[in-house]
């Protein structure tokens, strides 16, 4: 069909850019480079060696220093051990098998680890993911083959526009009295859909708590097991998280981005670890090592007979790991079943364990911000699709211009709220922001329907505190520089960080250390971020509640939220260019990160070119917010 035709011509011109910028950006790039990226660990030590399923060979690596850079390594990404002794041929491919902190294990298809990893430094590579891109192409061939299947296809048929998604309004559930009324119309919509339920959470609104309440309804009403995915690692952490203390039964399939004793233990292979059953398994594959440490003493000089015996302890040890594998493959399917709710991300709800279960429900957490391609993966193994997130936030990331402009970065969830109103439900009460802060999001992306719970609506740093400041630098000179392909406004970010210093000093009088309000500083632009962390490294302030404060872009701070947030605008030029600050949505998420003081510095002169700022800067003065950077002449 040409719905599903159309995507995968995106898909691929995405494919394409991907792999090519990632070639391009690690080609000439150095060790250090690479590890600063997040795509190699150097050096590293071999922690173990065991054998892995069929004819591959497991290698247990951990990282020795920089354990504090973050890094991309991912269960089932591609990638190369290599050894600096002889770079050109010390290198062998391989899957990671599993990530837990420093350490990780990659399955090489060998018999044994080669002879140079015994020779010098030895590192990891991570190699461009084509895994991913896979699944998602057979995903949506498989979507488009449903797409003419009146019964099979029932779903698929539905969220392409071409049936209308339908309610049974006489299954109810009874409300919760923790929930307020757009969060149980939430629940109730969710409970009597067939096909399709939207929850759309603006920021503060309670979507996650919306969802859990949700997904112990659904199984109350007798289902027994229920898919949960989100587009990022953290996400589905999140989400794992809130399930499990619900008391649910939980199994995040995959590895979690972050490394806690609490989520490991919900991951399938920390549950599968503690089964007392895995015992045998322990001991079974402990002989099969022990047949081939017998099968390496023959040396490579030997006759007949020697080689005879050589293949015989092989084979036994195949043997032996088979068994292994059956034993271990029967406890994952009992825990697999067992689970009430299977957590997971997108392409991850393809992962080898949970590849070919079926749900009646599937979920699609920050579906705002998910790729559509990859939301047919888990959509294909559903009766019906509950989406939630916000598509006026950020949206999925896509390396090709030419790909988003075309449609690729059209969500599946935007596509749907476009198309039937009538199966969204918007969280209307927020719980994070002063009711100023919320107030012009909720008019230019809600339609006014956005309203702050009493206990936030009036909440200040201090009584006659303002909530909000726009601080104009109109005429100041203060100039944006163009570095690279990013931008900075280094007098911008001197000016931030000297207000910044005047009003935290001043916040001392109100508050101590222990109880001093955290703080987010922001800005759309990379550059502009590394020269703000520049300033604020060695800033007295800085050391003082260095747990309190933290500078990044505006992209990497959604989801996050602080009691103060300062936005660095950057965009400051005659020719009235704001770039990428078009898409208004990033302004969304970086006005909707502050519970009781956002603070935006910027030059109207510029921004107002666009009418969304013009409105904004309208806004702060009707609001006795607005100040020109001249007022601060002692700064």
């Amino acid at each position: 069909m040409n719905y599903f035709k159309e995507l995968q011509d995106l898909l691929k011109i995405e494919q394409e850019e991907d792999k090519n910028s990632f070639i391009k950006m690690n080609a000439t790039a150095s060790v250090s480079e690479r590890r600063t990226n997040g795509i190699t660990w150097y050096p590293l030590a071999i922690k173990g060696v065991e054998p892995g399923k069929g004819d591959y060979v497991t290698v247990e690596l951990e990282r020795t220093t920089h354990q504090d850079i973050i890094h991309q390594f991912r269960s089932g990404m591609p990638a190369a051990l290599f050894s600096n002794h002889n770079a050109k041929e010390d290198r062998v491919e391989g899957i990671v098998s599993h990530v837990y902190g420093n350490k990780l294990k990659l399955a090489l298809r060998t018999e044994e680890l080669p002879e140079w990893s015994r020779n010098g430094k030895l590192g990891i590579d991570l190699l461009f993911d084509e895994n991913s891109y896979d699944e998602m192409f057979i995903a949506l061939k498989a979507a488009g083959d449903l797409s003419d299947n009146d019964k099979e296809g029932h779903l698929v048929q539905t969220l392409i526009g071409n049936k209308h998604p339908t309610f049974n309004n006489a299954v109810t559930t009874p409300a919760s009295s923790k929930l307020n009324a757009s969060q149980n119309n939430a629940v109730q919509k969710i409970i009597a859909s067939n096909e399709l339920a939207i929850v759309h959470g603006p920021p503060g609104t309670g979507k996650t708590t919306t969802l859990v309440a949700a997904i112990k309804a659904i199984l109350q009403k007798e289902e027994k097991q229920i898919l949960v995915v989100a587009p990022s690692n953290a996400a589905v952490d999140l989400l794992s998280e809130k399930l499990a203390d619900e008391g649910l039964k939980v199994v995040r399939a995959g590895n979690p981005a972050r490394v806690t004793e609490k989520l490991l233990s919900l991951t399938l292979d920390g549950k599968t670890a503690e089964d007392t059953r895995m015992k045998e398994v322990k001991r079974l594959k402990k002989q099969a090592q022990s047949f081939r440490d017998m099968a390496h003493k023959y040396k490579r000089n030997f006759g007949k007979a020697e080689r005879e015996q050589r293949k015989a302890l092989f084979d036994e040890a195949h043997k032996v790991m088979k068994e292994a594998e059956k034993t271990e493959q029967y406890i994952t399917e009992a825990l697999l079943n067992e689970a009430q709710v299977i957590t997971a991300t997108l392409v991850g709800s393809n992962h080898y364990s949970i590849k070919n279960r079926k749900y009646h429900t599937v979920i699609i957490d920050e579906a705002g911000q998910a790729i559509e391609p990859a939301c047919w993966i888990p959509v294909l193994k559903a009766q019906r699709l509950i989406m939630a997130g916000d598509h006026n936030q950020l949206p999925p990331t896509i390396k090709s211009q030419e790909a988003a402009k075309k449609g690729l970065e059209h969500t599946l969830m935007a596509k749907c709220v476009e198309l039937f109103p009538d199966a969204v439900v918007l969280l209307e009460e927020q719980y994070r922001m002063h009711e100023q802060i919320m107030g012009y999001s909720s008019a230019v992306f809600y339609n006014n329907a956005l309203k702050a719970h009493i206990s936030v609506a009036q909440h200040l740093l201090f009584p006659e505190d303002l909530p909000l400041t726009f601080i104009d630098t109109a005429g100041s000179g203060f100039e944006e520089k163009q570095e690279g392909s990013s931008i900075s406004n280094p007098e911008e970010a001197a000016f931030l960080i000297k207000h910044f210093t005047q009003f935290i000093t001043g916040l001392e009088t109100h508050y101590n250390q222990d109880n001093f309000p955290t703080i987010g500083i922001i800005s759309p632009y990379k550059q502009q971020v590394l020269l703000l962390q520049e300033l604020m490294r060695e800033h007295e302030l800085m050391l003082k509640y260095r747990h309190k404060i933290s500078v990044n872009t505006i992209d990497s701070f959604q989801g996050q939220e602080r009691d103060i947030v300062y936005i660095s605008m950057t965009r400051s030029n005659t020719d009235n260019n704001v770039g990428f600050l078009t898409d208004t949505r990033r302004m969304n998420v970086a006005m909707t990160r502050a519970r009781k003081k956002l603070i935006v510095i910027g030059d109207s002169s510029t921004l107002a070119s666009i009418p969304f700022y013009e409105g904004f800067i309208a806004y702060a003065e009707a609001h006795n917010a607005w100040q020109s950077c001249w007022e601060f002449s002692d700064l």
